[in-house]
């Protein structure tokens, strides 16, 4: 049973949530036989969580009518985030605030209404050095997070509250939800990529600095909210995502398909694997989606974690590419503002000890293929077909397939290939990947034994997800003439063989 008193007071502005649980016992892991995941997904789900009216400004990204940010990444149960927004012209809103998962297929749960917050119109930040684009907004909302809300990634949608016959204009807000327990499974986010490409307020990102390309000279900072998709007009075209960075188009089928499964499951931010304590509390860590930017301590984290016998399974493309050295925001909170690669001396504290013992790194940092099995492949973004090698290797048992079998249009939209050289690593797939949709590049597919019976798994795409679940609320996204055909069950029968290995071992 749970025993609940919540209190809302408003301290100079501020509205602020408070929510006291008490009589908590809900999460026994024994508790009829159901993990926690398992009997968070047993209860009822939200019909109405998605946006349906976004008006979208400023170089087709910026939600100016609604748009916020938070404090944090993420955030522990019993702790405070306070979630930064705007409204153009001033106009209260609605905030509902939603937990992601399955609830049986809808995809999202109700946790929190805040019927009513005033809002006024925030200033846009003036370009600090570097290009850095970093908000001092005032919070509007201070939220402290229940001790019943389980980890997860948590949306707020915001909904303004219309005058008169106004019509009203929604965006999200997005934060994670961590915890310190052990668990089967580690889910890390890839909100560092999410920032690195996110342009807000018009064209400000890693990739759209006044001197052109990609570089050092670019920073960029969590304290502003997320636009649309940077890649809205070659991967992703879906306007009705706007704030919740990247999550919706390329890591949220695997989240829905895990609670789906019951899998008992935690989820960390880029930000928390600093260190691996986090890690080293789980059987297994999932690296999703579009994980390109990494802090050297991610690296280093995650390399600590193998050789402690944690599984990895690298369910992602272009993955740990950039050295992105995480630092402190101009009012001292951790791991705000990162730049891509650099020399790496000066970025943070860590950064500038390591150059010392190890001499200073190249702009692309360690060789990601000695963690992961095998390397980015450059130049990149194009797709392809996922093609089976080793159709006897026991990560596809029971999946019917052969050698040279193939799932349509799963590689894409950047890729891995070139694999290490480390003992007793096999290639379990491998083809022909077209990048800009003409040119031949080789991608492939590894596993690798780590040094206590435990595995490495690089699947060598983005899309490995899309083969995963389709949500609600989730656009198949594409690639230079190349599409992934949304869920398969061979792909779904793989990630159970991997899973369960590492959880059972």
């Amino acid at each position: 049973m749970v025993c609940r008193l919540t209190q809302t007071v408003r301290l100079g502005g501020l509205l602020t949530v408070v929510l006291f649980v008490g009589c908590l016992g809900l999460f026994s892991d024994s508790a009829n036989g159901q993990n926690r995941i398992q009997r968070e997904n047993a209860l009822p789900g939200a019909i109405d969580w998605q946006l349906t009216r976004v008006k979208i400004v400023g170089s087709g990204c910026r939600s100016v009518p609604v748009e916020a940010y938070c404090s944090r990444q993420s955030v522990l149960a019993g702790e405070t985030i306070d979630i930064m927004a705007s409204t153009s012209p001033a106009r209260a809103f609605r905030l509902e605030i939603f937990r992601t998962g399955w609830y049986g297929g809808r995809g999202a749960r109700l946790m929190q209404t805040i019927e009513r917050v005033d809002c006024g119109t925030q200033p846009d930040p003036v370009p600090g050095e570097k290009n850095l684009h970093e908000c001092r907004w005032k919070p509007s909302v201070s939220l402290t997070i229940p001790g019943d809300w389980l980890s997860g990634v948590y949306l707020g949608r915001l909904t303004t509250l219309p005058e008169g016959n106004e019509p009203y204009w929604q965006s999200y807000v997005i934060f994670i939800v961590k915890d310190e327990r052990p668990a089967d499974v580690l889910f890390q986010c890839s909100d560092n990529t999410w920032q690195a490409y996110n342009v807000w307020p018009t064209n400000y990102s890693v990739y759209t600095h006044p001197k052109g390309g990609q570089g050092p000279w670019a920073d960029v900072s969590f304290d502003r909210p997320y636009g649309r998709e940077a890649q809205f007009t070659s991967v992703v075209n879906d306007p009705l995502t706007v704030g919740s960075g990247e999550f919706l188009p390329y890591e949220f089928p695997m989240t829905y398909w895990l609670e789906q499964h019951g899998y008992d499951v935690s989820y960390v931010s880029n930000s928390d694997m600093l260190t691996p304590d986090r890690g080293l509390k789980c059987r297994a860590f999932i690296s999703i989606g579009h994980d390109e930017y990494w802090d050297q301590r991610q690296f280093d984290s995650v390399s600590k974690m193998r050789d402690e016998g944690v599984d990895l399974l690298f369910l992602s493309g272009n993955s740990v590419c950039w050295v992105s050295p995480l630092r402190s925001g101009a009012d001292g909170r951790a791991n705000r503002i990162f730049f891509r690669g650099g020399p790496y001396g000066g970025a943070n504290d860590y950064a500038v000890q390591r150059e010392r013992e190890h001499g200073p790194f190249p702009h692309r940092g360690p060789d990601e293929g000695l963690l992961m099995g095998a390397r980015n492949v450059e130049p990149v973004n194009g797709g392809g077909d996922w093609t089976v090698t080793k159709a006897d290797h026991w990560m596809f048992r029971g999946a019917g397939v052969k050698n040279g079998d193939s799932i349509p249009g799963l590689i894409g939209w950047e890729y891995h290939g070139q694999p290490a050289e480390i003992a007793g690593l096999e290639v379990v797939a491998g083809g022909t990947a077209w990048q800009g949709g003409v040119n031949p590049q080789q991608w492939t597919a590894t596993i690798y034994p780590g040094p206590k019976g435990n595995f490495v798994f690089n699947a060598a795409t983005i899309w490995w997800a899309q083969a995963l679940g389709d949500p609600p609320g989730h656009t198949l996204p594409w690639s230079h003439y190349s599409r992934p055909h949304g869920p398969d069950e061979r792909v779904q029968i793989m990630t159970h063989n991997l899973l369960r290995r590492a959880i059972e071992q």
